[in-house]
């Protein structure tokens, strides 16, 4: 398990024995509800830890928010290169982003913009479920795995994929996005301009949304209430988890028939009710992986939680090859 230790500027680790220091890289985790940024070993240690709420707001305000964590992790210290694990969807080869969740960067080239503000240092750009999986590959839940599948089911649902120890990021970076897979022909539409995507029934604000839809109330509707209800055994909280684990399981169970994945490991805010969430989704893997070699498929929660973006990102700083 990781750990998180104050920044200095002279701090090196992970160095060969009678060989150069290695030292740590900057790790940046851009989402639509936080920025964070560290200074990671390659050991998977985090030093100065820095967060703050995503501002709405224009291009440029963002920028700012995000300059101003990257210099609060950093504190005086240089690095030789950085990794940004950002919502998607992306473009890896140009270094752009245009998160769904926001709506102010669109084509936004944030990998020159960091290089810039770093002074040169090269700088890896991946999609944060990609970043994720990569850290629960290398730290967490997936060690071991020769094929595996990273999910980040929170206000979206996205994707990376770890087939035989390397990223399979994609042309443009985005492959694995199993969020904008569609399990529901004729379903509803999803922010992606598709319809019927996982994400239109297993994140987050779906599952509220439905279940406030069929007669659920609470004075603060959101997914940890929805959770605390399901347990409670209020009869639409737990269809809603039924309802959204069906759309996982289908979309599990179709990626591993494609990929062969022997593991998926799923984390974000979602993954944090794993004791109401898994009894279903097993249920439901049941009736969709029908072929032997899906249903060797195992499914679990996330180690990682909040650190995985940053120790992706980071990862993928401290050896490029992965991708």
């Amino acid at each position: 398990m990781t750990g998180v230790v104050p920044a200095t500027a002279a701090d090196t680790t992970g160095a060969v024995p009678g060989g150069p220091p290695v030292p740590a890289v900057l790790a940046v985790d851009i989402g639509g509800t936080k920025l964070a940024a560290a200074l990671v070993e390659p050991d998977g240690r985090l030093r100065g830890r820095a967060i703050r709420p995503t501002p709405a707001g224009d291009t440029e305000t963002i920028w700012a928010a995000l300059a101003a964590v990257v210099g609060e992790a950093m504190g005086g210290a240089t690095v030789t290169a950085a990794g940004i694990g950002c919502a998607g969807p992306l473009d890896a080869v140009a270094g752009t982003v245009s998160p769904v969740n926001i709506p102010s960067w669109r084509g936004f080239p944030v990998r020159d913009r960091l290089a810039a503000l770093l002074g040169g240092p090269p700088v890896t750009l991946a999609n944060d479920a990609v970043a994720g999986a990569v850290a629960e590959y290398r730290h967490g839940a997936g060690r071991g795995s020769r094929a595996m599948l990273g999910m980040v089911v929170s206000t979206g649902v996205g994707g990376g994929l770890v087939l035989d120890g390397r990223v399979y990021a994609g042309p443009t970076g985005n492959a694995g996005h199993i969020g904008h897979t569609v399990v529901d022909l004729g379903g509803e539409p999803c922010p992606c301009g598709s319809r019927g995507c996982v994400e239109t029934l297993t994140s987050g604000p779906a599952m509220v949304r439905w279940a406030l839809g069929n007669g659920w109330t609470h004075p603060a509707p959101d997914g940890a209430a929805l959770a605390a209800d399901a347990r409670a055994g209020d009869p639409v909280a737990l269809a809603a988890f039924e309802r959204a684990c069906r759309g996982l399981a289908a979309g599990i169970a179709s990626a591993a028939a494609l990929c062969d994945l022997d593991r998926v490991v799923i984390g974000g805010g979602v993954s944090r009710s794993w004791d109401v969430l898994e009894p279903p989704l097993v249920r439901a893997l049941h009736d969709y992986a029908g072929l032997a070699f899906v249903r060797r498929v195992t499914v679990v929660p996330s180690e990682l939680g909040g650190e995985a973006g940053l120790l992706g990102a980071a990862a993928l700083a401290h050896d490029p090859e992965l991708v």
